[in-house]
């Protein structure tokens, strides 16, 4: 009867003590893989940083090329705004102008028994004949007296005198001078030209330069006047 108590005692002890152990080993594992997880964890956090840190340079670099591609485009709008402004001036003369050309030169032409009165200017119908023949062959720029020729240039009768923009034509001899690309061809053309009998009319005589390799005609003095227009000012904030 003792054995038998001391033999359930010791079984309850054996499976009390497998209970235990298991317990205990229950207890411990999760430790370990607690331990292990946040160490994962701390892995995986430190790789996010890693890309947001990436990311960040990447956008940095990113507003940085937007940046000097915004730059660059207003850069170049500017240029070409400018590049524009440029290229209209010169259409509009207000720059001075050189290249090859020819100079011509009207004098007063008398002959021997000429009797009559002196001639004081040339008549602005032979200036626009002489203008609309050198267009024709080719000229580009045109001064007379000086006075650069635009689209808007008057040549009239004032008084008795021709006057080339603000320019009055009442002394000889008179400087045409002229810029074309073709030289040669514009010399050859004025060379034979009905035109020198058109001045000999008006007592005047008409002299053709040989090709000069640079002429020089001055900008335009004109003065526009914009009429209905005027500039609108810009406030902060679109208002």
């Amino acid at each position: 009867m003792q054995k038998r108590k001391m033999f359930q005692f010791t079984l309850i002890a054996i499976i009390i003590g497998g209970m235990l152990a298991v317990q205990i080993r229950s207890t411990k594992d999760p430790a370990v893989r607690d331990t292990r997880d946040i160490w994962e964890l701390r892995q995986d956090l430190k790789r996010e940083l890693q890309l947001q840190q990436q990311l960040l340079s990447e956008i940095r670099r990113s507003d940085d090329q937007l940046a000097a591609y915004e730059q660059a485009r207003s850069t170049d709008q500017e240029a070409a705004l400018r590049k524009a402004l440029a290229e209209l001036k010169e259409e509009a003369g207000q720059t001075a102008a050189q290249g090859s050309g020819l100079i011509l030169t009207i004098e007063p032409f008398y002959p021997e028994s000429y009797v009559g009165p002196v001639v004081r200017t040339v008549s602005p119908e032979l200036l626009h004949r002489l203008i609309n023949e050198l267009n024709e062959y080719g000229a580009k720029e045109i001064a007379i007296a000086n006075t650069r020729l635009t689209n808007t240039t008057a040549i009239r009768d004032v008084n008795g005198l021709t006057k080339v923009g603000n320019v009055k034509i009442a002394s000889f001899p008179l400087e045409v001078k002229i810029i074309a690309d073709d030289v040669a061809a514009l010399h050859h053309h004025l060379k034979v030209s009905p035109l020198f009998d058109d001045f000999v009319i008006e007592n005047l005589q008409l002299t053709v330069s040989e090709p000069i390799s640079t002429v020089v005609i001055p900008q335009s003095e004109e003065k526009w006047h914009v009429r209905y227009m005027e500039t609108i000012s810009t406030e902060k904030g679109g208002e």
